[in-house]
């Protein structure tokens, strides 16, 4: 007789695997442990460094010390300036009043000032960003006798320092009758060696040559190759170019101050600049709360143009960095 039995099989509990760590076959995963491991420190990932973080945090206060007590003073009467810690408020609140007798005093030639800067920005920092952007791409995409000669030049000149061309700049100006106007300022401003330098360099990276070349092989003109093609391709150089030359043009105070003797185009640097000058005269009323707050207001155009472009700026200087 056949007896049909069905029994339950049990199985033994299962030993460690080969290749299983001992001791850990039964040990459960703690619960909620949703950490992830740390991943090794490599040269993507590097190891956080406590004197380079001392280094940069000095840095930092070092460069945020001045705009800290710049903007702490500005809030002061001129009485306040004298009696109260430099790098803390006085009892009173005076930014608001500050501003307006800053743009209101002497007729409000403040506004003249900013009138005047702006002037030469628009026409020196944007110009020498036009000449630097062509310049540029000529050097970069095209082969003509010279080039070589012309690349030496542009070096040569980046090593130049502005001053030491002050005095010449200013003998031919004043032979040509060119002094205290304008154009004293806006011409010599429209030169731009490291403007054409970087871009030269910007666009021999940014824009291939066989883009430019199957442009050409479907009939489109020099012209239009370069602003419907090569244009939109050099724009974070272009930006970079141009926030290098608006801070040099905004800051300008040398050439300004050889080239220009009449107030009504003296720029920014150089008004303020009389302002302060005044206190050391006979009878000249000193107005440094003034002088405090138009600084604070001469900044604060740069720093606003600075965090408006900062993507393009950021993306120009990183440019050419990564070899595909």
């Amino acid at each position: 007789m056949t007896t049909s039995t069905t029994t339950a099989a049990v199985e033994p509990p299962a030993g460690p695997r080969s290749g299983d760590i001992p001791g850990t076959a039964h040990r459960a995963r703690p619960s909620g442990s949703g950490r992830r491991p740390r991943r090794p420190h490599t040269p993507l990932n590097p190891r956080p460094s406590v004197p380079l973080t001392l280094v940069t945090g000095l840095v930092l206060v070092y460069s945020l010390l001045p705009l800290a007590w710049l903007v702490v003073n500005a809030t002061k009467s001129r009485r306040g300036l004298l009696d109260s810690f430099g790098l803390w408020f006085a009892e009173d609140f005076n930014l608001w009043d500050n501003i307006t007798r800053t743009l209101t005093y002497d007729d409000g030639v403040f506004l003249r000032w900013l009138l005047n800067t702006l002037l030469y920005v628009v026409a020196g920092a944007g110009g020498a960003t036009v000449l630097a952007v062509l310049g540029g791409y000529a050097l970069a995409k095209y082969d003509f006798p010279g080039r070589k000669a012309v690349f030496a030049v542009v070096i040569g000149a980046v090593a130049v320092p502005g001053t030491a061309l002050a005095v010449p700049t200013f003998l031919m100006f004043s032979n040509m009758g060119l002094t205290n106007t304008p154009w004293a300022v806006i011409v010599p401003s429209l030169i731009s060696p490291f403007g054409l330098y970087l871009m030269w360099v910007f666009a021999a990276e940014a824009v291939p040559t066989e883009l430019l070349e199957a442009a050409r092989i479907d009939g489109s003109g020099e012209l239009r190759t370069f602003f419907t093609v090569a244009l939109p391709l050099l724009v974070p150089g272009t930006v970079t170019v141009l926030l290098f030359s608006m801070v040099a043009t905004w800051n300008n105070y040398f050439l300004p101050l050889i080239m220009i003797k009449d107030p009504d185009w003296y720029p920014l640097t150089l008004g303020l600049n009389a302002w302060n000058a005044q206190a050391q005269t006979v009878g000249g009323e000193a107005v440094f709360d003034l002088i405090i707050t138009g600084s604070l207001l001469t900044i604060v155009p740069i720093v606003a143009v600075f965090l408006l472009l900062q993507r393009y700026w950021q993306s120009g200087l990183a440019a050419g960095s990564v070899k595909e």
